[in-house]
């Protein structure tokens, strides 16, 4: 399976600030890559970190003025099944800021009392596609699960979040990625959720608007606070246009029916 990414974004910094990018695909890929930050004709020294999760970041101080970011990689082959830790269990079932699954505990418990594994998983995605009605922009960015499930409408990281909510509130560690989709339509950064069933992370998407098989991990998170592909710090950095490109070799086709590991 080769896929290939890109991602361009014209920004306009206002005050000297810090960047930083969540862009590039997870260390567990093979992956060639290039990464190019701009401003005044030139090429901004970029410096990579790894957070907690292991996301990988990039950190890059701009000057005020227009900022220019381009990156692209080709992801050859697969990455081996995301590890378990045993602070996995612990941290992806606590509540976090925009999964507050100790919120949504009578209602998990009450909607998929008796499910568990494999059907537990389709019935939380399934139900969640049925409430949600996905409306470009309907959403703020500080919505939480909560406030998706009041609004019923989304965009893909508040379908996401809903999803980590819920199972979090029976028991399931889950949490939430940040992908390039080869197949979304409108093309744009994805958010899925991941949750563990037999001591192995399974990805779930109740949007259902691209194949499972051929997301490319970049983020990896509590919620969308862990997952953001731009964060700024130490002054305001405003985001003008963002152009975002996904393409596999081969679209696979996707059965709901069927348990999918995000590799």
């Amino acid at each position: 399976m080769k896929r290939i990414s890109s991602a361009q974004m014209h920004l306009e910094a206002m005050q000297p600030a810090r960047m930083v990018l969540s862009v590039a695909p997870d260390a567990g890929l093979d992956c060639a890559e290039q990464l190019h930050v701009t401003q005044n004709g030139r090429d901004l020294p970029v410096r990579e970190i790894h957070d907690e999760f292991g996301t990988r970041l990039h950190l890059v101080d701009v000057a005020p003025g227009p900022v220019s970011v381009e990156f692209s990689a080709v992801v050859s082959g697969q990455a081996e099944p995301a590890a378990v830790t045993e602070i996995d269990r612990i941290r992806y079932l606590r509540p976090s800021r925009y999964c507050e699954s100790d919120s949504l505990g009578a209602l998990a418990r009450a909607e998929f009392a008796g499910l568990d594994g494999r059907d537990l998983l389709a019935g939380v995605s399934s139900w969640v596609g049925q409430k949600l009605v996905y409306v470009p922009g309907a959403s703020l960015p500080t919505d939480g699960a909560v406030r998706t499930l009041i609004a019923r409408q989304g965009v893909c990281r508040d379908y996401a979040h809903l999803v980590a909510a819920l199972l979090r509130a029976v028991d399931v560690p889950a949490r939430v990625v940040s992908v390039y989709a080869p197949g979304l339509t409108p093309m744009d950064f994805h958010a899925v959720a991941e949750a563990l069933i037999d001591d192995v992370w399974r990805v779930v998407d109740a949007t259902m608007l691209a194949p499972r098989q051929s997301l490319v991990r970049i983020a990896t998170g509590r919620d969308a606070a862990d997952t953001a592909f731009l964060t700024t710090i130490g002054g305001v950095v405003l985001l003008h246009e963002l152009a975002v490109t996904a393409t596999v070799d081969v679209l696979p086709r996707d059965d709901v029916r069927e348990l999918a590991l995000l590799r």
